[in-house]
């Protein structure tokens, strides 16, 4: 059951404000660097907290991706998946890392995100035009240190673990 754990209503909470927010409308010049939300706080959720936040979580929330975007069914799945699975499997050494260093490791899963969700979209017939499709992977990696103050202020001021 979703809500059997203390705080697990937060988490969905973030994860809702991080759709919202990823959906947005806005200008060109600042869509081309908007992060993906969902991927950002994914990847926080499994630094934080890897025995609740994990691959089958990152794979439901792909498959609300997937529907809200109209994209090929499995193709945001497959790519959160991944590198939920990869932050799970890291975990350890990520968070003590100093958060210029995790802003390069998210910088890079991002990469992985934006890479295989731009591969399945060739596959289909749907190649991306230019290499602006990495632009919001580095936009994220200036969001990271913010996202992560906020987000771990707020689960020690709830206290969730």
């Amino acid at each position: 059951m979703f809500f059997c754990y203390r705080g697990q209503w937060f988490i969905l909470l973030t994860f809702l404000i991080a759709f919202a927010v990823t959906y947005l409308p806005l200008p060109l010049w600042i869509d081309r660097f908007w992060p993906d939300w969902v991927s950002l706080v994914l990847i926080y959720w499994c630094l934080a907290l890897p025995q609740r936040v994990n691959v089958g979580t990152a794979w439901v929330l792909g498959l609300f991706q997937d529907a809200a975007t109209g994209a090929l069914l499995g193709q945001h799945a497959l790519a959160l998946a991944v590198i939920a699975f990869l932050t799970v499997k890291t975990h350890q050494r990520l968070r003590v890392n100093p958060l210029w260093q995790q802003a390069l490791s998210v910088l890079g899963l991002l990469i992985i995100n934006q890479l295989l969700v731009s591969w399945i979209n060739g596959v289909t017939g749907y190649p991306p035009q230019n290499w602006w499709y990495l632009a919001p992977a580095f936009g994220g990696m200036l969001w990271w240190p913010w996202l992560f103050i906020g987000l771990r202020d707020l689960r020690r001021r709830f206290r969730i673990s």
